[in-house]
């Protein structure tokens, strides 16, 4: 764990796990990976609801039940994502893609829902995930602030992700870039800078869930056995563009061959086999799941029935804090550095991190 300065030059005490995804990828070492800075806010004790099965299935898929290899495919893959391992999944049904801007504003409107983001950062529970004796920093640092993505001007260490990461006083689902930045006309944007528990408060609201990690690699391969990709195994950078994601030098040089910088409108590059958008790139999605870098090691040679995830979270990185699971990458995702769109890729952070590229979808039970 180190503490990195990113916040506009000014001194602040975040947690960032500074290890990006360049080690190597089977390497057996202690060193993990991490494609957003965590920035542990405050601790809840919020659990992913149940779905309820009078909710509205507008706008969702029935994704059919099966059996399925998890795990990574291919040389890219980190350790966490080993050995592959077989799991049944029951049928449910899945949103065919993320929570847009539009949809999250309904549920704020009439819940007067107020997100992470947009509350002071509590260094009661803050410093529990820091080494002891952190000092505590200035009050006007701890003020409602997300995570923003500033390009770099020239190439830089991918190691030293305070170089790109920015926490920005006032940026949140509304502001995404921070003060002065909106998201009028980007009402079919993916929401962003939604924590965890932002998500399943949405869920509760919606009468739906997070999908479980299995649940969603599942979906993502769209009934494609041992593919890389969500749409197979060609490479992202042949052919048409096949997602929103990172092209040229990240983080200081984007070609924009998708056609976006930040996050693109849902729907806009092609639904894998199972009907679902955006299961790579564009945003970050939260699951239910708690984060652990080795329970994979524990179903080895077991097929597990419809796995809800580990009892408890473990990130050699920050062994303080507790993560929970992200899938899909997002708009900063490249090859050089962070491929997340690969179907087995497996992020995580604390659930009270927000960023401009994490957002959600949601599922629901068959019945």
């Amino acid at each position: 764990m180190l503490l990195h300065r990113i916040f506009a030059g000014f001194l602040f005490v975040l947690l960032l796990s500074i290890s990006s995804c360049t080690q190597t990828p089977k390497k057996a070492t202690p060193d993990g990976h991490s494609c957003t800075p965590t920035n542990t806010r405050f601790s809840s004790s919020e659990s992913n609801p149940d779905s309820d099965a009078d909710a509205t299935r507008a706008g969702m898929v029935l994704i059919p039940g099966g059996r399925f290899s998890m795990g990574g495919d291919d040389a890219q893959a980190w350790r966490d994502e080993f050995p592959k391992h077989d799991v049944l999944i029951d049928s449910f049904w899945m949103d065919i893609h993320e929570v847009t801007n539009a949809q999250f504003a309904q549920f704020v409107s009439e819940t007067g829902y107020v997100t992470t983001a947009e509350k002071a950062v509590d260094w009661n529970e803050l410093k529990k995930s820091l080494p002891p004796g952190t000092p505590k920093p200035d009050e006007a640092l701890l003020a409602p602030a997300s995570l923003v993505f500033i390009p770099s001007e020239k190439p830089v260490h991918l190691r030293d992700v305070s170089q790109w990461w920015q926490w920005r006083k006032g940026a949140n689902w509304r502001q995404p870039e921070g003060p002065g930045s909106s998201i009028e006309g980007k009402e079919l944007h993916p929401v962003v800078h939604v924590s965890w528990y932002d998500a399943v408060a949405y869920c509760k609201w919606s009468g739906k869930r997070l999908p479980t990690e299995a649940e969603w690699e599942y979906a993502s391969r769209g009934g494609i056995q041992n593919a890389v990709y969500t749409w197979g195994n060609e490479a992202i950078e042949k052919g048409n563009a096949k997602a929103n994601t990172w092209e040229g030098s990240f983080p200081y040089q984007n070609k924009l061959r998708d056609g976006y910088y930040l996050t693109a409108p849902v729907q806009h590059f092609n639904a894998n086999g199972y009907g679902l958008y955006d299961m790579s790139g564009n945003v970050w999605e939260w699951c239910a799941d708690l984060y652990h870098e080795e329970y994979y090691q524990a179903l080895e040679g077991k097929i597990t029935d419809n796995p809800k995830g580990p009892t408890t979270s473990y990130d050699s990185n920050e062994p303080l804090a507790e993560k929970r699971v992200t899938r899909g990458g997002s708009f900063l995702c490249h090859d050089s550095y962070c491929s997340g769109y690969r179907n087995s890729m497996r992020m995580k952070t604390t659930p009270d991190t927000g960023s401009i590229h994490t957002g959600f979808r949601t599922v629901a039970d068959l019945n």
